[in-house]
């Protein structure tokens, strides 16, 4: 009778999961599975293109993955580490004998604000882009519009809206770009100025209305659509599994990034919080991370040691409109320096950027082993920053 062989699901086929499972196709022997809500992989890079109508944020799966990884369209809903079964949204149980946590992030919940969750767009999730677009096309071209928060996905909605001729107003809530330089957010506000983006850089909303948005002074100001972009959340599956995480709902791991409670659940990405100090969110994180937890389950079933996280930054690529971006140069531990590129030529480099991506899970999926990734950087537990990209 053949043995059978040892199953590794992963949940989440985003940047991390999908650099995953191609990962652990270094092992021939093993079954793998990724469970994913979309029949396609989301490049949540350009979702704010996607929004705004200058360019698409999907690809098939089938251009992405390696031969032999199944991939199965559904949603996890609970996990039973107990009985080493995750059950879904369409009923189905899987069994599995290693499992990777890479659900990724979410936009945060905007309930605290009144009228935020009831009228205000997010371009967070693909179904959000679409929504957000659909929302852009009934309004006329120059009616308000009006984003909220000016963090890196901020200040690319709000660019890319201007860049299209739309009447737009960014509404900092502190400070323009708090991840940024302090040359860097003055290049920033140039390229805003130029793009004609009305800036309120440390208004705060305290209510969102149909029409319009409400600033802390009482001030109330017109809005057609408005975008909600400030922070993430992550979903809530393991919460809701009864596994330790952190405030945010992140998976808690160690340093190899596996989960505090299961030595059989490894975490990735977005979702991962490794020793209480994850990584900034963002897909320059999520595909070594995905990568190192791969190595975690092959390292495992080798009988062999698992390495600590060893990860680096080298800054931030913000895209300001097609025609304009800014490259924020930062330290390993995220630390933003005074240097910076921006104009036209940082607009091509962050487009090599954003298609190196795909081309590094491609090259996963070819030759397993092959991704690459910035090391020598902070150990998870060190006090590299957490804010969200």
């Amino acid at each position: 009778m053949p043995q059978q062989r040892t199953h590794v699901v992963v949940i989440g086929g985003g940047y991390a999961g999908t650099l995953a499972v191609n990962r652990l196709r270094r092992r021939p022997d093993l079954e793998i599975t990724l469970v994913n809500p979309r029949p396609d992989f989301v490049e949540r890079i350009r979702l704010h293109q996607l929004a705004a109508g200058t360019g698409t944020a999907t690809t098939g799966y089938h251009s992405l993955l390696g031969n032999g990884i199944r991939l199965l369209v559904d949603t996890a809903t609970r996990i039973d580490t107990g009985t080493r079964t995750i059950h879904t949204a369409a009923g189905a149980v899987l069994t599995y004998d290693y499992l990777v946590y890479a659900v990724g992030s979410t936009a945060a919940p905007g309930s605290a604000v009144p009228g935020a969750a009831e009228f205000a767009c997010s371009v967070a999730e693909l179904e959000e882009a679409q929504r957000l677009r659909a929302a852009l096309a009934r309004v006329a071209a120059d009616a308000p519009v009006t984003v909220v928060g000016a963090g890196l996905t901020g200040l690319e909605i709000a660019a890319e809206l201007a860049e299209r001729g739309r009447t737009v107003r960014l509404i900092g809530g502190g400070v323009l770009g708090p991840t940024l330089s302090a040359p860097g957010r003055r290049a920033a506000a140039a390229r805003l100025r130029r793009l004609n983006v009305e800036v309120f850089d440390t208004a705060l909303v305290v209510e969102v209305r149909r029409n319009a948005v409400v600033l802390g002074d009482g001030t109330v100001l017109p809005s057609a659509v408005t975008i909600w972009t400030v922070g993430f959340g992550v979903p809530d599956l393991a919460r809701a599994s009864g596994l330790t995480t952190d405030a945010l709902g992140r998976l808690c791991t160690d340093e190899t990034l596996t989960s505090v409670d299961d030595d059989r659940v490894i975490a990735a990405g977005d979702a991962a919080a490794p020793t209480g100090q994850p990584l900034r969110m963002s897909c320059q994180a999520a595909i070594p991370l995905g990568a190192q937890a791969a190595d975690t389950v092959l390292s495992r079933l080798a009988g062999d040691i698992a390495a600590p996280i060893d990860q680096g930054f080298a800054g931030s690529a913000v895209a300001l409109g097609r025609r304009g971006a800014l490259i924020q140069v930062a330290r390993r531990d995220d630390t933003p320096v005074n240097a910076f590129l921006s104009g036209r030529v940082a607009a091509a480099v962050k487009e090599t950027i954003c298609k190196a991506t795909l081309w590094q899970i491609r090259r996963e999926a070819g030759k397993p082993g092959a991704a690459l990734w910035l090391k020598g950087g902070p150990k998870a537990g060190t006090s590299a920053p957490t804010v969200p990209r």
